[in-house]
């Protein structure tokens, strides 16, 4: 297809000129009448209903169209939130009720609060994970042991019976509370930015180092190995040291179970199930079919006493009291809680936005911080973990046809039904075949190790990340590896940023384009005129590069140029003295061919400028000096509204004789005109409008 053309006319415009033309306006304050100040009954109407989301969305609910497709995927959710929820809660290091009470509690709370209409709240394996160390450092340890991890350990007055501090369950639910007071924290001074600083390259090396350390906390219950606890960092490594030292103590019949257990869950889910797909969007519940047939299993062939098959044993029924949260854990849990409020608002966000963005709607972050907070805190009361949203549930709520957050409340009602009337059926479960599920659950986060290939080759800077991200966790532990990836990420921003992308422009001819004349032969320089381009930030740290890359590309050091430029004059004065001679005609000589006659002046493309301090205008006035007292002049060109106005805050343009033109076309134009250049080849017609 032919080129089109495009042809505009327009007066040549300084940034000045430019705004008293087109009638600029500086910002100003709100008033009352125009805002959405709290005297405004209808600004405080919709900040009421932006808070409560519910009060906005559910009259508007389409009861006859989305009604049945939201009771549909509530039971199917509820249906994977009984395995996941059992299961969860023993990797928490809890009892396994409490996974089922917080698919339940702060569910409800972020169905009011939630802005999210198709993430599936409740149970999250790396927040269970890394609530389960909190756990197992400061609660007594022979007490839960004792306890077995069953209901009993809900009760703390047991505890302090036997002389203990805190019990899990005073742990789990002091880590929650905290970890809702800090995202009710972040969501007070809007600080839901706060997920950027955890990035997609941070994001999949953690979570797959968390995918691993969540499988080698299951190995042991699939060998049907009793492993010392160990606390602190490096556990990975002494986990694998304990498990080969024991290797010869496996249960085979544990073993036999957990093997049988995957094969079936794996033929399901890479076989059956997306066989299954093509007839029907309902998936076949594997999960809850191989508890069943599991705890049945077990009662009949009574795994316990006969081959010392670890089970869950008691699984209380009917909902926990409300007990406040034991505030004395508060200062002692304070890193853990930051560190799972951060990955728990990181993961749920990241989930929310990729659904909204499916189905064309907005969520907000902030308000995210709210409902998450929100939920925490509630759920502290009811003996619950922290809670997220989880991938594998909200992808299968997604598939099924769940539209809004009535899903939510459909599976918190199937969950009340299990928590009355159907938990302690489970009792019999051997805590293997709750492995086995865990572990086969993974496979999509494990898999996610292909992604380190594909940042390293997008950029070395992310697969660092990525890698060291990955390494830290697994090695050292979650929250440094964490941390350490912050700091990869935050370093290699830094590198970035101190790696401007810089060129000088070349006209295309007869065209108002300038492109980089080392990445487009057809660009071609203007004879007496450097464009330069900057990609990046110009402030106190950057100053330098700024300078330095100039001065490079447009070849000359003003210093130098004015030092040759006074010997000049030094040789002319002493001619006119004492006439010329061989020795002064050579030192003139060579003095003048170091001098740059060809460049009449420098123009600065900052369309690219992304911000500039008072110390990036302070190297600006410096360099207009310089460059002034060789006679170039500088213009600066392109420049947004913030960058103009800082400048001119500054005094540049009074101070200094730079004059600054709207676009890098104008500015060619005028000094083309001012100094009459004259373009030549390829390019005759640069100046055919001046």
């Amino acid at each position: 297809m032919a080129s089109q053309q495009i042809q505009i006319e327009r007066p040549l415009y300084e940034h000045e000129v430019l705004r008293r033309e087109y009638n600029y306006k500086k910002s100003k304050k709100l008033n009352c009448e125009n805002s959405s100040c709290s005297c405004n009954p209808a600004a405080l109407k919709k900040v009421v209903k932006s808070t409560i989301p519910i009060l906005d969305w559910l009259p508007k609910y389409k009861w006859k169209q989305e009604f049945l497709k939201d009771v549909i995927a509530g039971i199917t959710v509820a249906v994977m939130h009984i395995p996941q929820g059992i299961a969860y809660g023993i990797l928490g290091n809890l009892p396994p009720i409490v996974g089922i009470y917080t698919a339940f509690f702060p569910v409800l709370i972020y169905f009011l609060f939630g802005t999210s209409r198709h993430i599936s709240m409740g149970t999250f394996a790396v927040v269970c994970l890394m609530t389960g160390k909190a756990v197992v450092h400061y609660s007594d340890r022979p007490v839960f042991n004792h306890l077995d991890i069953g209901a009993d350990s809900l009760n703390s007055s047991m505890a302090e019976a036997v002389g203990v501090s805190y019990t899990p369950i005073q742990v789990a639910t002091a880590v929650t509370f905290c970890v809702g007071a800090f995202q009710l924290l972040f969501c007070v001074f809007r600080l839901g930015f706060v997920a950027a600083l955890l990035s997609d390259t941070l994001v999949s090396g953690f979570t797959t180092a968390s995918a691993v350390l969540v499988l080698t906390s299951q190995v042991k219950e699939v060998l049907g190995l009793k492993l010392p606890v160990h606390k602190g960092y490096f556990e990975f490594i002494e986990t694998y040291r304990n498990i080969f030292n024991q290797i010869g103590d496996t249960n085979l019949v544990v073993l036999l179970i957990s093997v049988i257990t995957i094969i079936i869950n794996v033929i399901n889910n890479e076989i059956i199930k997306p066989k299954f797909a093509k007839v029907s969007s309902f998936p076949i519940p594997i999960e809850i079919i191989l508890i069943i047939f599991g705890s049945a299993a077990s009662y009949f062939w009574n795994f316990h006493e006969a081959y010392n098959v670890s089970i869950i044993s008691t699984i209380p029924t009917g909902l926990p009291e409300p007990v406040l949260p034991t505030m004395s854990l508060i200062g002692s849990v304070l890193v853990e809680s930051f560190t799972i409020c951060i990955v728990g608002y990181s993961v749920s966000i990241s989930m929310g936005l990729i659904f909204a963005q499916k189905m064309n709607y907005d969520i907000d972050a902030n308000q995210e911080l709210l409902a998450l907070g929100a939920g925490n805190v509630f759920g502290s009361f009811f003996s619950c973990m922290p809670f997220a949203a989880s991938l594998s549930r909200s992808s299968i709520q997604f598939s099924v046809g769940g539209k809004t957050q009535i899903t939510s409340v459909v599976s918190c009602g199937v969950l009340l039904i299990i928590l009355f009337f159907i938990g302690p059926y489970f009792a019999t479960l051997p805590r293997c075949v709750l492995a086995s599920i865990i572990i086969v659950a993974l496979k999509g986060m494990l898999m996610q190790v292909k992604d380190f290939f594909k940042f390293i080759k997008l950029s070395k800077f992310d697969g660092a990340v990525w890698l060291v991200t990955f390494l830290t966790t697994i090695i050292v532990g979650i929250d440094l590896g964490l941390l350490f990836g912050v700091i990869t990420s935050l370093m290699s921003l830094m590198i970035m940023e101190f790696k401007p992308y810089v060129c000088l422009l070349g006209n295309i001819p007869h065209t108002d384009l300038y492109l980089d004349i080392n990445k487009y032969n057809s660009a071609k320089e203007i004879p007496g005129l450097k464009l330069f381009h900057y990609n990046g930030g110009l402030n106190f740290a950057l100053r330098n590069v700024f300078k330095s890359e100039l001065f490079k590309l447009v070849k000359i050091n003003t210093l130098k140029e004015l030092t040759y430029r006074n010997n000049l004059k030094k040789i002319e004065e002493l001619v006119e003295k004492f006439g010329k001679t061989d020795e002064t005609k050579r030192k003139y000589d060579k003095i003048l061919s170091k001098i740059n006659k060809d460049l009449k002046v420098i123009i600065l493309d900052f369309s690219s400028l992304s911000y500039i301090d008072p110390s990036g205008v302070s190297s600006l006035k410096t360099f207009a000096d310089s460059f002034q007292k060789i006679d170039i002049p500088i213009y600066t060109a392109g420049l947004s509204e913030p960058n103009y106005e800082m400048m001119d805050k500054c005094g540049l343009f009074l101070q200094t004789e730079i004059r600054n033109f709207a676009k890098v076309h104008d500015a060619v134009l005028f000094a083309g005109e001012a100094f009459g250049l004259k373009s030549s080849g390829d390019i005759e017609k640069i100046f055919s409008a001046v």
